[in-house]
Parts: C-alpha cells; sequence; structure tokens
C-alpha cells in the first residue's frame, strides 16, 4: 500500500482547528494562571503568551514553595511544646513559602498542571444590574450564590 492511499489520519490540524485554538488562546491573555512546574513549585501570575514549545510567560508572578522536611518537623516539635491539645497534636499547618518574581517564562516542557482563575464577572455573558449586584445569563437557570467559580482547570 502507498503511501497516498494509506488510511491514516493527518496529524496536522486542520486551518479552522488552528483558528480556533488561537482563539482561544487571545481569550486567556490577562487572566491569572496558576502553574505547577515538575519541582512541584507553583507560579502565579498573569497569563501574557504562549509559543510553539509551549512555554508560557507570566507578568506580576509570585513563586510558592512546598515547606521543606526540615521546616516541617520545626512546626511539628513546635506544636508539640505548645500544649497537649489533642486537635493540634492530629492536625498540622505549614505555609508554603512564597515570593514576588515578576516577568517569569516558564519552561513548557517543565509544566505539568495549568489553572485558570476566574471569577463569574469575568465570565461572557455577565450582565451587571444598576445596584452593582451582577446576574449571570445561564438559560433560566439560577445562576450560583458565590461570586467566584474557583478555578477551571486547564490541562
Amino acid at each position: 500500500m502507498s503511501a497516498s492511499n494509506s488510511p491514516l489520519v493527518s496529524l496536522q490540524p486542520s486551518k479552522h482547528e488552528k483558528e480556533e485554538a488561537a482563539g482561544y488562546l487571545r481569550s486567556l491573555i490577562n487572566k491569572n494562571f496558576r502553574v505547577t512546574t515538575t519541582d512541584s513549585r507553583m507560579f502565579w501570575g498573569t497569563f501574557k503568551c504562549t509559543d510553539p514549545e509551549s512555554n508560557i510567560i507570566l507578568q506580576h508572578t509570585y513563586e510558592y514553595r512546598h515547606p521543606t522536611a526540615q521546616q516541617v518537623a520545626n512546626a511539628a516539635s513546635a506544636s508539640a511544646r505548645g500544649g497537649s491539645n489533642q486537635e493540634s497534636e492530629t492536625k498540622l499547618k505549614v505555609d508554603m513559602t512564597s515570593r514576588y518574581l515578576g516577568l517569569v517564562v516558564i519552561p513548557g516542557k517543565y509544566i505539568t498542571r495549568i489553572e485558570v482563575e476566574e471569577f463569574l464577572s469575568q465570565m461572557p455573558g455577565r450582565r451587571v444590574k444598576a445596584l452593582g449586584v451582577g446576574e449571570q445569563q445561564f438559560g433560566g437557570r439560577t445562576p450560583p450564590s458565590e461570586d467566584s467559580v474557583g478555578v477551571g482547570d486547564v490541562s
């Protein structure tokens, strides 16, 4: 069987699919992203652009790191010294460390997860009443009562 008679489907996206993907990416510009990398760091910033290698540029970015084993051990020993409250013995809270980075490029090969932070007021079809109380258009259904829908996973 020759290559021209092959029943295989082309792996190249059509022009329509490329235009649709580009439009979707344009709709994400200036939205807040949470990007997790292979070393478990999390970057939170404003999406500015991407490239064919899936590198992402974020503006006004904060980096968050999970606590080290030493930080967890120190918090556990401090909690144990702090008192004999049964709840404190079963629950331990250790915050992530953060720092401001500004403009960053995250290499696509290290990205494991991308999340978009979006509020109802940022969604298409949103109407705002004169008193500032919002109303979402849901085709006759009752809108959610919270102002924030949280995070939508893009991965």
